[in-house]
């Protein structure tokens, strides 16, 4: 179990970081921090929003404030497994085959418009976000530590592109939305961004190094057993509802676990507590379940339908905790 002067270190370099990045991304606080929850836990983002809101800029200021490698990967029709993997090539000099790394080997790695490359690449990336590993030809290389995939797509316009199947929409930790920012945001975005870039002068205020300590010192953070069950309970609750066809898998059960942990520690706790885990519910489950077609047809939203049923689960009482 992490100790607390630990923790507030945590709690401490995750402010810095999230405030950082803020001073790109206006009005967001809630999804930059989400977005830290997802990379501290070891998970991937997918934000499914319209163009301009800022999915680009969050993936670079990101990378930016942690002082990491990061590439874009623009997904098109034609974009081939080993664009993103990489290819072994003949060099001449060494009469040998050389490994060129592709553009998947960074720390953070944003696919923009994942849904407009064929099934056969996005499986390439998918894959290497499960293994954390590239294969080819037999030989496996490594990717850097730490690493996240930030994948996007357009919910509207839906010519020319490959939906991503549910088995691996299941590969994303959290499905978020930036959406328009507020007025008061937008007069900011103006003010801030229609002089000068503040991309470009964005410093970092964290290393590779400082992250990774941060990832294993989440996972120490303690989860009481009647927390786990509750875990469970919620997802069971997915399989179980009326509304739900298809529910959340084991697999929706770990990232719950993991990220609440890194959510407690974020704000400052060696401990989970349930609010950790209700904040994270729709995040981490909407993009997992299909509603049944009767929801469907009424017009039901599946974080809709998640934030009735988590009325319907008890929450453990705060002595068993």
């Amino acid at each position: 179990m992490a100790d607390s002067g630990r923790i507030s270190e945590f709690h401490s370099a995750f402010e810095r970081i999230a405030s950082n990045v803020e001073r790109t991304i206006q009005g967001k606080g809630s999804v930059i921090r989400l977005s830290l929850v997802a990379l501290l836990s070891e998970g991937h983002l997918l934000i499914e929003d319209i163009p301009g809101v800022g999915k680009t800029m969050l993936a670079k200021s990101i990378a930016k404030s942690i002082d990491c490698t990061w590439r874009r990967i623009q997904f098109t029709p034609d974009l081939l497994p080993s664009d993103v993997t990489g290819v072994q090539v003949w060099d001449r000099k060494t009469d040998e085959f050389e490994f060129k790394p592709g553009a998947v080997f960074a720390n953070i790695v944003l696919g923009d418009e994942i849904n407009r490359a064929s099934p056969k690449t996005q499986s390439a990336l998918l894959e290497c976000m499960e293994e954390r590993t590239v294969t080819v030809d037999g030989v496996t290389h490594e990717l850097e530590e730490p690493f996240m995939v930030i994948a996007t797509q357009n919910p509207i316009e839906h010519e020319g592109t490959y939906p991503l199947p549910e088995s691996q929409l299941d590969r994303f930790m959290m499905r978020l939305s930036m959406g328009y920012p507020g007025r008061a945001s937008e007069l900011e975005i103006l003010e801030t961004h229609g002089r000068e870039s503040v991309l470009g002068e964005l410093q970092p205020v964290a290393d590779a190094t400082e992250v990774q300590g941060l990832i294993k010192l989440a996972r120490e953070v303690h989860v009481a057993p009647s927390l786990t069950k509750y875990i469970v309970d919620l997802t069971e609750a997915t399989r179980d509802h009326p509304d739900i066809y298809l529910g959340a898998s084991p697999r929706a059960s770990l990232y719950l676990l993991k990220a609440s942990r890194a959510m407690a520690a974020s704000r400052g706790r060696d401990y989970v507590i349930p609010d950790d885990i209700k904040d994270l519910i729709v995040p981490i489950l909407a993009h997992r379940v299909l509603l049944a077609p009767e929801a469907q047809m009424r017009g039901a939203g599946s974080e809709e339908v998640l934030d009735a049923m988590l009325g319907q689960v008890p929450i453990p009482a705060r002595e068993q905790a």
